[in-house]
C-alpha cells in the first residue's frame, strides 16, 4: 500500500473515530441501539456543505452540523422516553425522516464543494502538503474531543448518564432524571456523529445523500475491532481503544482494497466491512477458548 493510500486511511481513520466515539455512547454507555447516526451523518455533511457553499465559515458550519445533529438524536431519545416507542423503532423513524430532510438541506442530491474553503485549506501551513496536513489537523481535534469525553464521564451528569446506561431502575432509584440522560446522551452522541460528517465532506469535496448508508456498521465496527484488541475497564483506555479501533478498521479496508492478488474492488467494500465486524465478534470467544 502506498503512502498517499495510507495517509488517506488515517485519514477516514481519524473521521470515523468521532463517529465511533459518538456510536460508543449510544450503544455501550446508555445501551440505546441507535440507527439514528445513518442519517445524522449525513446530515451533518448536508448542513455544513450548505453553508461553505453560501460562503459561511467552516468552523461556524462544523458547529452548526453538530447542534442540528445533536437536536436529532434528542428526537429520537424523546420519542423513546416520553412516547414509550421502542429505541430501536424511535431511531429507525428519525433516520427515516432524515433522508428526507437531508435532501431539502441540499435542495438536491449532492453539493460540490470543490473550489470551496474548508477547515483544511484555512488551517494549512504553507510548508506542509495538504495530504499530510489533513491527517495532522483532524488527529488534533479527535485528541481533543476524546479528552472533553473522558472528562464529561467523569464529571457528576457523566457518572449519572453512565448509571442510566448500566441500571436504569436503580439509577432512578437514587434520583437521577434517566430520560434527561438518555435525551442528553442520544443528542451528545449525534454531534459527534454529525461533526464527523461535517469533516467529512470537506474532507473528500462534497455531499452526497447516500454517504450515510452503512454508518451503524462502520462505527460498531471500530468499537467491537478496538476493544477486541484493548481490554480495559477505564474510560480513558476504552475511549482510546474506540479511535484505534476505528484507525485499524480503515486501514483493513484500505490494505484489502488495494492488495491486487486478492482481486477486491471498491464494490467490494460492503463484503470486507462485514468480514472485518464478524471476526471482531469472534475474537473475544477465541482469547476465552485460547486461555482455557
Amino acid at each position: 500500500m502506498s503512502l498517499f493510500a495510507s495517509l488517506g486511511a488515517l485519514e477516514l481513520g481519524f473521521i470515523y473515530s468521532l463517529v465511533a466515539l459518538g456510536v460508543f455512547i449510544s450503544f455501550k454507555v446508555l445501551r440505546f441501539p441507535d440507527l439514528t447516526v445513518d442519517g445524522t451523518f449525513a446530515t451533518g455533511g448536508a448542513v455544513a456543505a450548505l453553508m461553505i457553499s453560501q460562503g459561511l465559515d467552516p468552523f461556524l458550519a462544523c458547529l452548526v452540523a453538530m447542534l442540528v445533529c445533536g437536536f436529532a438524536g434528542m428526537v429520537t431519545g424523546w420519542l423513546n422516553v416520553k412516547l414509550g416507542i421502542m429505541d430501536l423503532l424511535a431511531s429507525i423513524l428519525m433516520m427515516t425522516a432524515l433522508y428526507s430532510i437531508n435532501l431539502r438541506i441540499m435542495d438536491g442530491p449532492n453539493i460540490p464543494l470543490i473550489v470551496s474553503d474548508t477547515v483544511f485549506s484555512l488551517t494549512q501551513p504553507a510548508s506542509m502538503g495538504d495530504f499530510v496536513w489533513r491527517p495532522v489537523l483532524l488527529l488534533i481535534v479527535v485528541v481533543v474531543v476524546k479528552l472533553l469525553m473522558d472528562w464529561f464521564f467523569s464529571t457528576e451528569t457523566g457518572l449519572a448518564m453512565r448509571s442510566t446506561g448500566s441500571n436504569l431502575r436503580m439509577a432512578r432509584a437514587q434520583g437521577i432524571s434517566t430520560d434527561y440522560m438518555v435525551m442528553l446522551g442520544m443528542a451528545l452522541s449525534n454531534a459527534l456523529v454529525g461533526l464527523g460528517g461535517a469533516l467529512f465532506v470537506q474532507s473528500q469535496g462534497g455531499a452526497d445523500i447516500s454517504m450515510g448508508i452503512g454508518t451503524i456498521v462502520i462505527g460498531l465496527a471500530a468499537v467491537i475491532v478496538g476493544q477486541s484488541i484493548i481490554t480495559a475497564r477505564r474510560f480513558v483506555y476504552i475511549t482510546l481503544s474506540v479511535v484505534i479501533g476505528a484507525i485499524l478498521y480503515r486501514f483493513f479496508i484500505a490494505l484489502a482494497l488495494n492488495s491486487d492478488f486478492i482481486g477486491l474492488k471498491a464494490q467490494d467494500l460492503n463484503l470486507v466491512t462485514a468480514l472485518l465486524v464478524t471476526v471482531a465478534l469472534i475474537l473475544p470467544k477465541l482469547k476465552q477458548k485460547l486461555k482455557k
